[in-house]
């Protein structure tokens, strides 16, 4: 049973950094610590998270509760936000956990003096091949040659799906952390092309502000065409899709093929 909430202390157990030299393992044990001792379930608000099973691919945390898995990527505040390119492990690794439709929601945190300044959540199903980089292969002379790595490419992801869990050093109530992703969580679709389809209308909506119209959607058709050349009839998908995210309370329609966000 998921236990009331409680004050979420954002200072990291500095004593564990003794015996580290690298400003980058400090970081990491700093950081996993605080997550495996103060972070909740924002899937279903159970009070605590628990490391998972060492090397287990992309993936560092289980919600004992409901099952959901959860990576963390962090930096330090004075390095570049959370809006450009995030560094990650093994390219193909990620491919594959994407493709199966098994992966995993991300933590992004930002850090500063030994405690915790934001904490964002995006949902798992918010991450697709579109929204992951392949880095160039280490050279020959690396110790691990060839080896590829990824990257995250956060601009692709849309801010609705950028949940908000610390901001600023003011932690966000936990019902409205959950509230808000489980909104988001709604739209989760059961395929990779559907996947895509979600992000991208949702990208769009965003371009086009707090009040759109059909008309201005459909300028997206050349575009969304190119992306999806197997799609014979752009302009009812984007209608299509309009009236999913409607449904789910992301935008509502007006008079006359007229759209607001929510």
């Amino acid at each position: 049973m998921t236990k009331p909430a409680m004050a979420i202390d954002l200072k990291f157990d500095t004593s564990l950094a003794e015996g580290y030299t690298s400003p980058t393992q400090i970081a990491r044990v700093l950081t996993e610590d605080w997550m495996a001792r103060h972070m909740y379930c924002p899937v279903c608000g159970e009070s605590s998270l628990r490391h998972a099973a060492p090397n287990a691919p992309v993936r560092d945390y289980v919600c004992p509760n409901c099952g959901a898995q959860f990576e963390l990527k962090s930096r330090n505040s004075g390095e570049a936000a959370f809006d450009g390119k995030v560094m990650d492990g093994e390219y193909r690794t990620m491919i594959s956990r994407i493709t199966s439709l098994n992966n995993p929601s991300f933590f992004f945190m930002h850090y500063d003096r030994f405690q915790v300044n934001n904490l964002v959540i995006v949902p798992n199903c918010f991450f697709s091949p579109d929204v992951i980089e392949k880095r160039r292969p280490l050279p020959p002379g690396a110790k691990r040659a060839g080896w590829e790595g990824c990257n995250i490419l956060m601009q692709r992801i849309p801010a609705m799906a950028k949940i908000p869990v610390i901001l600023d050093g003011s932690p966000l109530p936990r019902g409205e952390v959950v509230r808000a992703f489980r909104r988001v969580y709604a739209l989760q679709a059961h395929s990779l092309k559907g996947r895509g389809w979600i992000v991208d209308t949702l990208r769009l909506v965003e371009r086009l502000g707090s009040s759109f119209t059909l008309d201005e959607m459909y300028r997206f058709a050349p575009e969304l065409q190119r992306k999806y050349p197997d799609n014979h009839n752009i302009r009812a998908k984007i209608r299509q899709m309009l009236q999913i995210l409607r449904d789910k309370g992301i935008i509502a329609f007006g008079a006359r093929g007229k759209y607001r966000r929510l």
